[in-house]
Order: structure tokens, then C-alpha cells, then sequence
């Protein structure tokens, strides 16, 4: 399972101790019934030491959409189709409000309810008592549904009592170090006397008095000795920094978790720059995507349109973009199922001319398939009063004039051929 740092300020930390799985989430169902399920909604949840069903009503209320978590199951469902980046968002705003501390940001916080019904998160690392704003949606489910009171006095003192048992083995070890490195000296000196002692005795033997003076080469020798056994402390090791050092190093010092989540902050900062780069038209082809995915209306669509600041013909672009991407065989019954909403777009005949010349450019990017259905798209919305004969018997004149010998272009002449035998036949 993917693991991630807890609090977004914390991403970057490879050694990050506190950790959580990263959101996984599926749209279910479609139409007015599709739903979002948080698929590992209670792991996220355990991590964070917080009751799912609180995460799961954080989601619905910043979104203004229904949501449930079910005890038994354990599914965590809200209603409408959201992407995961997005949940994921909120879910950060909510560690921030719910769970880190504000003193330390430490994750390791408890909710308490006072008597007044004011909600506060107390930090098991610094103490510190943060008062949670009240004005927020959620602090009224919360109140309704307290978290339950924990049992683990005796797991606390088990931890406690490990840790102490930890410090002492530690100061233990340090002790032995000492002492080892103290009776490494002794051996030292000692061996010195000896050496000292046995020169003296021959001396003594029978050397003169010549013999008995030390010579500038004896005192180098001793010298030297004594840094010899000073080496120990005084050396001072150097690291290799090249690349390839660098690269081993982390093999052995990360474990598999640490360099996934390594990974994915990397990915994450990738995507966040793309984001960074997304262009208003962008911007309206995911916000269009949105809509209709919430099961817009012609209306409602209409409205997202006119709030976008683009140039009419990129809007078209936009919706077409947004309804039809990857369109494959079957284009014309894609067309006619979505025919409102480009008849919503379509308030007169300069935006006709506009739409025909966005079906023009998207076709020119198409599959080979949905070309060969671009005559039944320019009839079906003929006959859905989406377009007009004039205007499309023009867009193709003006577009023959001008030398285009695109293939789109030759297959909207038959439409033409036929709008215009059954003008003269009416005739």
C-alpha cells in the first residue's frame, strides 16, 4: 500500500515517522445516482486517529453534497463525482483543522468536548491545547457524535516502560564504550613503561654515559608514538559526495516505504507543476467536464459558458473538447444524445457559423471512424434545429473558396448536395 506523509508541510520529509495511505477513491453509478466511494476511507482514517465517519462529513460539507460512511461495511460514499486530487485537498484542510496540532504541527492530538461544548485537540507531544473553530460545519456532527473515550491506560504504561527500558539499554552501551576505550589506553601506556624500563636496564648493564642520551631520533620515535595512540580521537573521517556514493547510500538507509513515498512526492510536485501551466481554456474544458458529470442542465451549462471570460469560438472548442473527447465509432449517436447542450450554445446564426467551424477543427483531430460519421452529425443537427441550411451550405462554400481540401470538408458535401436538391425540389 502507498504511503504518504501526514500534513501537507510535511511532504518533502523523507524520515516523516507519522504516515497514512494515500487516498484511493471510485465513481460508482451514473446519471443522478453516480457516487464517489473513498475505497480505503477507514485505513486513512485509523492513521489518523479519528473516526471515518468524520472525514466522510467533512467531504459533504465543504462540497455541499450528501455523504455516508456505514459502521458495518465500512464504505464511505458521496454523492456526485469528484476527483481524487480534490478529496485529497480537503482531506489535508481537514488534518489541519482536526488533527495536527497547531503549536508543534504534530499529528499526535486527541479531541476533547468541554462542558461548554467547545472542541479542542490536546497534543500528546507538547501538551498544547488548540481550540478548534467553531463555526465550521463540522464541529456541529462532532458534538453530536463524540469520539469514543480511549482505553489504552495500560498500553501507555507499557510504552512508557519500554521506552525507559530503551534509554537504559542505550546509556548501558555508552558506558561499555567508555570503558573500552579507557582500557585501551591503559594497555597502551603500560606497554610504554615496559618498553621504557627494559632500555633503562641495559643501559644500566653496561652503556656508557654516551649511551644513556637520548637521541633527536629517539625523541621523534616517541613522538610519534603518542600520536599513534591519540589517532583514535583525533581522526576525522571524510564522506564521499559523488553522485554514485550518494545513490548507494540511500539504497541502504531507505527502506521500500520511505522511497515509494519519495517517489510520489515527486509525482505530486510534477502534477502540481502542470496545474501551474493550465490555461483558461483549460480550466473551462474541467469545468464543463464537472458539470456534466453532475448531470448539468442545458440551463446550467449555459451558465458555466457565459461565465468564462474566452472568445466565443473557444468556448465552442471547449464544450466539443469536454463532450466529445476521444470520440470513436459512434460519434453521431454522441452527438445527438448531448444535442441539447450544443443547442444551449448556439443563441443565433454568427454562433452557428462558430459551431461549425469548432466541428471542423475537432473532426481534423479525429479518428478516422468518427469522420466518416461527420455527415450524419451535420444532419442530425439539422434536423434538431441546431443548425440552419444556410448556414451550412456557407460554412461549406466559404470553406471550398478558400482551397480547403481537407477531408472533413469532403465529407460534408454530400449533406450540401442534399440540403440543396431538396431546396429545388421545393422549388
Amino acid at each position: 500500500m502507498a504511503l504518504q506523509n501526514i500534513g501537507a508541510s510535511n511532504k518533502d520529509d523523507a524520515f516523516y515517522r507519522y504516515k497514512m495511505p494515500r487516498m484511493l477513491t471510485k465513481i460508482e453509478g451514473r446519471g443522478n445516482g453516480i457516487k464517489t466511494n473513498i475505497v480505503n476511507m477507514v485505513d486513512i482514517a485509523k492513521a489518523l486517529a479519528r473516526p471515518a465517519s468524520y472525514t466522510t462529513k467533512y467531504f459533504g460539507c465543504e462540497l455541499g453534497a450528501q455523504s455516508k460512511f456505514d459502521e458495518k461495511t465500512g464504505i464511505s460514499l458521496v454523492n456526485g463525482a469528484h476527483d481524487t486530487s480534490k478529496l485529497a485537498g480537503l482531506l489535508e484542510n481537514f488534518i489541519k483543522k482536526y488533527v495536527q496540532c497547531y503549536g508543534c504541527g504534530n499529528p499526535e492530538t486527541e479531541v476533547l468536548i468541554s462542558k461548554k461544548e467547545m472542541i479542542t485537540l490536546k497534543c500528546a507531544a507538547c501538551g498544547f491545547l488548540s481550540d478548534v473553530d467553531m463555526r465550521d460545519k463540522l464541529t456541529t456532527f462532532i458534538l453530536k457524535n463524540p469520539p469514543e473515550a480511549k482505553k489504552g491506560g495500560k498500553d501507555k504504561k507499557a510504552m512508557r516502560r519500554a521506552e525507559k527500558e530503551r534509554l537504559k539499554e542505550g546509556e548501558a552501551a555508552d558506558e561499555e564504550m567508555k570503558k573500552l576505550k579507557k582500557d585501551g589506553k591503559k594497555k597502551g601506556a603500560s606497554s610504554k613503561e615496559s618498553t621504557a624500563k627494559g632500555v633503562a636496564k641495559k643501559k644500566g648493564a653496561g652503556g656508557s654515559d654516551e649511551e644513556h642520551v637520548s637521541s633527536p631520533r629517539d625523541a621523534d620515535f616517541a613522538a610519534a608514538a603518542d600520536d599513534d595512540d591519540d589517532d583514535d580521537d583525533d581522526v576525522q573521517w571524510a564522506t564521499d559526495t559523488s553522485a554514485e556514493a550518494a545513490r548507494k547510500r540511500m539504497e541502504e538507509q531507505l527502506s521500500a516505504a520511505t522511497a515509494e513515498m519519495v517517489m510520489l512526492a515527486t509525482e505530486e510536485t510534477e502534477k502540481k507543476k502542470k496545474q501551474a501551466k493550465a490555461t483558461p481554456y483549460d480550466e473551462l474544458v474541467e469545468e464543463i467536464k464537472a458539470s456534466l458529470a453532475n448531470a448539468a442542465t442545458a440551463a446550467q451549462l449555459k451558465g458555466v459558458l457565459s461565465s468564462s471570460t474566452l472568445p466565443l469560438k473557444d468556448m465552442m472548442d471547449a464544450l466539443f473538447e469536454a463532450l466529445f473527447h476521444g470520440a470513436g465509432k459512434g460519434f453521431a449517436k454522441d452527438v445527438v444524445k448531448n444535442k441539447k447542450y450544443l443547442a444551449a450554445a448556439v443563441p443565433d446564426e454568427a454562433a452557428q457559423m462558430l459551431l461549425l467551424q469548432s466541428i471542423e477543427a475537432f473532426c481534423g483531430k479525429c479518428s478516422a471512424e468518427a469522420l466518416k460519421e461527420l455527415p450524419v452529425v451535420l444532419k442530425a443537427l439539422y434536423d434538431g434545429d441546431v443548425l440552419e441550411e444556410e448556414t451550412i451550405v456557407q460554412w461549406y462554400n466559404e470553406a471550398v473558396a478558400a482551397g480547403k481540401d481537407s477531408q472533413v470538408v469532403k465529407n460534408a458535401k454530400p449533406v450540401v448536395e442534399w440540403l440543396q436538391s431538396a431546396e429545388s425540389d421545393e422549388e
